[in-house]
C-alpha cells in the first residue's frame, strides 16, 4: 500500500512538471492568490471589532481595581446633615438597618436576551470606531503605496518570484492574526498583508497578461481570476463569522495559513519562483500610464466601487453589536447579499 502511494505521488509530481507551462494550471494558480488574499481580507471584518472591544472589556476591569476605594474602615463614624430640618445625625458602617415592607420597592424582572453577557453598553463602542477604521485601512494604504514598485520589479524579474513573496508574506500575516493578542500586532499583520497582496495581485496579474496573449482568452481569464477574489470577498465574512463563535479566533486564521501551504507548494513545483526571467518587452513609465485617460477613468470606477463596502466593513459590525446586539456569527452573515451580487457581476460581465 505504501509503494501505491508513493507511485501515485511520484506521478502527481511528473505531471505538474510537464504541464509546468499549461496556461490552465497558471490560472488556477492566481485563481487560488487571489482567492486567499480576500479571504485574509474579508475574514477578518466580522472578527475584529468583536475582538478589540472584548480586550478593550477585559483590561477594564484592572483599571476599576486598581483605583483607591472612598469607603471608610469598619466601624467609622460619619455625620449626615440635613438641610430640611437643620439636624445632624451621626450613624456609623458596622450598624445595620432592616427596612420594613413599606420601604421595599416594587420588584419588576425583565427576561435579558441570550446573548446578553455579550452586549456592549450605550457608548463604549464609540471607542472601537477610529481603532477599527484604521486597522483596516492600513492595508489598503500600504498597498497603494507598494503597488507602484512591484510593477517595474516584475519587469525586471519576472512574475514568478514576485508572487511568490507575496506568498511568504501572506502566510506570515495569517500567522500573525492567528495568535495576536494585542491592537499593536494586529494593526503589524495587517499592513504585512497589504504587501503581500500587492506581489499576488500585480504579480498574478500580470503573468495572466502575458501567457494569454489573445484579447478573447485573456479578458475570460482575467475573469476567471477575479472569481476567485470574488469567491474570497464571498466566503471570507460569514466562514470568519462563524468560527470566531463556535470554534475560537485562531481556527479560521490557521485554516487559511493551512490552504496558503498548498498554494505556496503549487509556486514551487510550477513557476520555479528560485530562477530569475526579466521580461522581453520593456516596461511603460508610471506617468505615461498615469495620463492615459482609459487608465485613470478605470482607477476612479474601482475606488468609488470599492469605497462603499470599504465604508461599511469597519462601521456596520459595531452598529450591529450596539443597536441589535448581534451574535458573532451575524456580523460576517450580513455581508453576504453584498458578497452575491458582487460574484455575480464579476462573471456576468467577464464573458
Amino acid at each position: 500500500m505504501g509503494t501505491f502511494d508513493s507511485l501515485r505521488h511520484f506521478k502527481l509530481l511528473t505531471w505538474l512538471r510537464e504541464e509546468r507551462q499549461s496556461r490552465k494550471l497558471i490560472l488556477f494558480i492566481v485563481f487560488v492568490a487571489l482567492l486567499l488574499d480576500n479571504m485574509l481580507l474579508t475574514v477578518v471584518v466580522p472578527i475584529i471589532p468583536s475582538y478589540l472591544y472584548a480586550i478593550d472589556e477585559s483590561t477594564a476591569p484592572v483599571a476599576k481595581n486598581s483605583t483607591p476605594s472612598l469607603e471608610g474602615p469598619p466601624g467609622a463614624f460619619h455625620s449626615i446633615v440635613s438641610l430640611y430640618d437643620n439636624t445632624v445625625s451621626v450613624t456609623s458602617s458596622n450598624v445595620t438597618t432592616r427596612p420594613t415592607a413599606l420601604d421595599l420597592p416594587p420588584l419588576t424582572t425583565t427576561a435579558p436576551p441570550d446573548n446578553a453577557t455579550d452586549c456592549p453598553k450605550a457608548g463604549k463602542l464609540l471607542n472601537e470606531n477610529v481603532k477599527v477604521g484604521l486597522l483596516f485601512a492600513s492595508k489598503a494604504t500600504v498597498q497603494l503605496i507598494t503597488n507602484p514598485f512591484i510593477g517595474p520589479l516584475t519587469n525586471r524579474i519576472g512574475y514568478q518570484l514576485p508572487i511568490f513573496i507575496g506568498f511568504c508574506i501572506m502566510f506570515l500575516s495569517t500567522i500573525m492574526f492567528a495568535f495576536s493578542s494585542s491592537y499593536t500586532l494586529l494593526f503589524l499583520a495587517r499592513s504585512l498583508q497589504g504587501v503581500g497582496s500587492s506581489c499576488s495581485s500585480v504579480a498574478g496579474m500580470g503573468m495572466l497578461a502575458s501567457v494569454y496573449t489573445d484579447d478573447e482568452e485573456r479578458g475570460h481569464a482575467i475573469s476567471i481570476a477575479l472569481g476567485g477574489l470574488a469567491m474570497g470577498v464571498l466566503v471570507g465574512p460569514p466562514f470568519g463569522s462563524v468560527m470566531y463563535e463556535f470554534v475560537g479566533k485562531t481556527a479560521p486564521f490557521l485554516i487559511l495559513a493551512f490552504l496558503a501551504m498548498f498554494d505556496g507548494a503549487l509556486q514551487l513545483i510550477v513557476l520555479q519562483p528560485t530562477k530569475v526571467e526579466p521580461e522581453s518587452q520593456k516596461g511603460t513609465p508610471l506617468l505615461t500610464l498615469m495620463k492615459d485617460p482609459y487608465i485613470l477613468i478605470a482607477a476612479g470606477a474601482i475606488c468609488f466601487g470599492n469605497m462603499a463596502i470599504a465604508m461599511m466593513e469597519p462601521t456596520l459590525p459595531l452598529w450591529m453589536m450596539e443597536t441589535m446586539c448581534a451574535r458573532k456569527w451575524q456580523l460576517g452573515v450580513a455581508f453576504l447579499p453584498a458578497s452575491i451580487s458582487y460574484l455575480i457581476g464579476t462573471n456576468i460581465f467577464g464573458t
